[in-house]
Formats: C-alpha cells, structure tokens, sequence
C-alpha cells in the first residue's frame, strides 16, 4: 500500500483511534512503511509492527525502536529471531514478543522457545512468547492442528514453570479456557484470555483499502470485502456494514460452556483430546 492510499484510508479513521498493527513481513517490502509509520505518529495513534528479522540493519533497528510500540519477531529461523530480540530490546525497547506458530509440526519449537527464554542470554529482553493457533487456510499450509489436550496442557505447564509471561491469540482463548479448567486460578485466566475480537475491537484491512472482520476471512465465501478507501462514513459505512455486523452477529452468539466467543469462520478443534 502506497503512503497516498494510505492516507486517504487513515484519515477517515474515527479520533479515537489508538493503535495499528502492521504485519509487513520483509522489513524493505513496503518503500513507504516510514512515511505510513510517521504519519501514525503525527496523529497520535502508535504503530505496532511483526518482521521476521530478515535484512535487518542498525538504523532499520533504530528506526524501529524509534517509532513502534511494540514489536513482534516471527521465529521462522531460531537464531535471527532471537538476534532480532536482543537488539531491539538493547535499544530500550519493553515490548518485544516472538510470536511462534503452534501446530502438530510446530510443537517441539515452541516448546523449546519457553525453554530458551530461560537460558539464552539473547531473550533477557523478551517481553512475551505469544503462540499463534494454526488456522487452516493457505493452499501451501502443510501443517495440522494440534489435537491433543494433554500436549497443550503441557506447554502451558512448561510456559508457567519456567516463569516470564507468554500467551496466545485470540483464537486460542476457548481451547486455553478447557484447558485450565479446575485450576484454582481459573476464573483469573479467564479474566486475562481475550477470545476472538474481531469487529469488537479490532478490524482488518488489506493492502488494497479493502477490509475483512479478520485476516483470515479474506478469500472465505462467507464474506465479502467492504471498501474502506471509497467509505464516507468509517463507523457508518465499514464498521457497522451489513458484512461486519454479520460477523459480529455470529461472534458474538457462537460461544463455548465457557462463554468463550468462538470462531465464526473455521474449526478450530476445541475440544479435542
């Protein structure tokens, strides 16, 4: 997305808009990232950005820690990601998370990366290991969803004994919520879990001004794309469209035993054993 069309989409953005979530992968993908980044900044909202720690350099590294809020590392690569968190947070930085993708395939990393937090002198800094649960979406998507209650109630134990914070995305919260049921804490992690949000907080739009209820419903024949750049009327017009009230709708009335808010769009496999 160009910085004109960006500006044009931002300023029908209402005021109280804080904060933007930038997923950008490559660092030098998007020529006009800094221009879009600043122009966040002029008008009080905080950009918020996840790279994947490739081609990174000092001043990309300053620049960074100079403009963002927070900043999460896609650990594809073990040793450029955590790189990437040393020198951020080297910088200053108090909000630096490694997001890492949780899946049949993917169990073992992540398991590991709560371990390394703990022992790699490079994650002194981390904020937060933050697990992404694996939607089935992407053609080239090769992994599986991770079916058995007993590893993830695993990985939450190794994630609380080994201290620091952690957490998921919002797609996680029902399957989360099972599987702390009967801890004692219970209704605190409910308090603290966030299930899905989207069109309750947040909103998704791609790079075309086109926006979704959330990333992963582009391209599903449920939803239709609403035209951010060409609305009048951002609340009237795509916050409160026939597409995002339907969602809304059905998110809002989807919910588990635990009146977890629960995906509208996939199975996500909660309940598994």
């Amino acid at each position: 997305m160009s910085f004109e069309t960006f500006k044009i989409m931002f300023d029908k953005f209402p005021k109280h808009l804080t904060q933007i979530a930038f997923g950008i992968g490559d660092i030098d993908a998007n020529p006009d990232l800094w221009k879009i980044m600043d122009y966040c900044r002029e008008n009080k909202v905080i950009p918020n950005i996840t790279i994947n720690g490739e081609r990174m350099t000092d001043d990309l590294y300053d620049r960074l820690a100079r403009t963002c809020g927070a900043i999460a590392v896609s650990k594809y690569d073990k040793d450029i990601c955590y790189n990437a968190v040393k020198r951020l947070s080297d910088r200053g930085m108090k909000q630096v998370n490694i997001h890492a993708l949780l899946s049949k395939e993917t169990y073992m990393n992540c398991y590991n990366t709560l371990l390394d937090k703990v022992i790699d002198p490079r994650l002194t800094g981390l904020s937060a290991v933050v697990f992404l649960w694996l939607k089935p979406k992407g053609e080239k998507n090769s992994f599986h969803q991770l079916d058995s209650m007993k590893r993830f109630q695993d990985l939450i134990d190794t994630a609380m004994q080994t201290g620091g914070k952690f957490g998921f995305d919002s797609c996680t919260a029902p399957t989360f919520l099972r599987a702390v049921e009967g801890n004692p804490n219970f209704e605190t992690y409910k308090t603290m879990s966030e299930p899905c949000e989207s069109t309750l907080f947040s909103y998704y739009i791609n790079v075309d001004g086109v926006g979704f209820p959330c990333s992963f419903s582009e391209g599903t024949p449920e939803y239709r794309g609403v035209d951010v750049i060409g609305c009048d009327d951002f609340l009237r017009d795509v916050w409160n469209s026939e597409e995002s009230i339907k969602f809304r709708t059905r998110v809002m009335s989807n919910k588990d035993h635990n009146g977890c808010r629960m995906c509208p769009v996939y199975n996500l496999g909660w309940g598994k054993k």
